[in-house]
């Protein structure tokens, strides 16, 4: 199944893509984005992905506009040392969708989805610790909170403590293996969603550092876009949506400031952006229909001001294991 850029339309419409416009697209995957955008002529845009799978699709792009198409392998949160060596100093647009590709979760081999045997895996730059070392090496208290705050899992101990079980007789190395464990520990009526959903949504948010990541990329892109350019983010699940929204209110000025049941609270730095919409922008049901995957996607999107960035912020989740602390495991 081809990967179907998800609201498509919407998020071309919050960025515009002009003649002479120099574009981002952080979350490259097959292109879908980054196909529209070219398609207005003399548009350009500076590709990004870490998924090294990316890169035939990137290099059909190449091959089609070489003078208005450049590619980066590596996370969206270094788009500014990518837009440096492309020689520029801002872009007008940046695009990321925070969504799994269709392509990622259909190679069975890259153990993203519950339904397929294959390895543990989840990495999407293939480098790094997997899901298997984070279930066979975290604590059952670390799986808990892992499994409660980045998937949202009512019965996350249960879920840690079947799974720390279940180690002890052999390391667990396949997807099927864990959502059979997961499924016995957290249950669930025939026809609803996997029981093993918000596990496996959990570990692959862990393995890949995916809200650190966000935080980052967020603040660098307020600081490479160009005043009136556009940040158009889709995210797909609750975490990823409240960061986003959290983060464009509060530099759009709307949080944080005194009243009259809080007059102290003092003012903070001047807006740098600007809500194109106060709420975020759904799927309509004839996409959701002919896109299933469209029906959780949400978009947020904000243009600069000429106001300057505010200071980089922390991007760790208090009670829950850094990205850092499984390396320190595996290493």
């Amino acid at each position: 199944m081809a990967h179907v850029p998800v609201l498509l339309d919407e998020v071309l419409a919050a960025i515009r893509p002009r003649e002479g416009g120099l574009y981002v697209d952080g979350t490259f995957g097959a292109g879908g984005y980054t196909r529209a955008v070219l398609g207005v002529e003399g548009a350009r845009v500076l590709g990004i992905d870490r998924d090294p799978t990316a890169r035939p699709a990137a290099d059909a792009m190449k091959r089609a506009w070489p003078k208005q198409f450049a590619f980066a392998e590596g996370p969206f949160s270094l788009m500014e040392d990518v837009i440096e060596r492309a020689g520029s100093s801002g872009v007008d647009g940046i695009m990321l969708d925070l969504g799994v590709s269709s392509m990622q979760i259909d190679e069975a081999e890259r153990g993203f989805s519950f339904q397929k045997e294959g390895p543990l895996d989840m990495r999407m730059s293939r480098t790094g610790p997997s899901a298997a070392d984070a279930v066979n090496h975290l604590s059952i208290e670390e799986l808990t909170a892992v499994f409660r705050v980045y998937g949202e899992e009512k019965r996350a101990r249960r879920a840690a403590q079947f799974i720390a079980s279940a180690r002890e007789d052999e390391p667990i190395t396949t997807t099927l293996r864990l959502a059979d464990i997961v499924s016995r520990a957290v249950g669930g009526k025939p026809g609803r969603v996997h029981p093993a959903t918000r596990v496996f949504q959990a570990l692959r948010i862990l393995v890949n550092d995916e809200l650190g990541e966000l935080i980052r990329g967020l603040g660098a892109a307020e600081r490479v876009l160009k005043p009136a350019g556009v940040l158009a983010v889709v995210t797909f699940h609750s975490l990823e949506d409240r960061i986003v929204k959290t983060f464009l209110r509060a530099r759009a000025g709307l949080e944080g400031r005194g009243s009259r049941h809080a007059p102290d609270i003092q003012p903070g730095p001047a807006p740098s952006f600007s809500l194109l919409s106060k709420k975020a922008v759904e799927a309509s049901e004839a996409e959701v229909d002919a896109n299933p995957r469209a029906r959780s996607a949400r978009l947020r999107a904000a243009a600069r001001t000429t106001n300057p960035a505010w200071p980089a912020e922390d991007s760790g989740l208090p009670g829950v294991p850094a990205y850092s602390r499984l390396l320190e495991l595996t290493s």
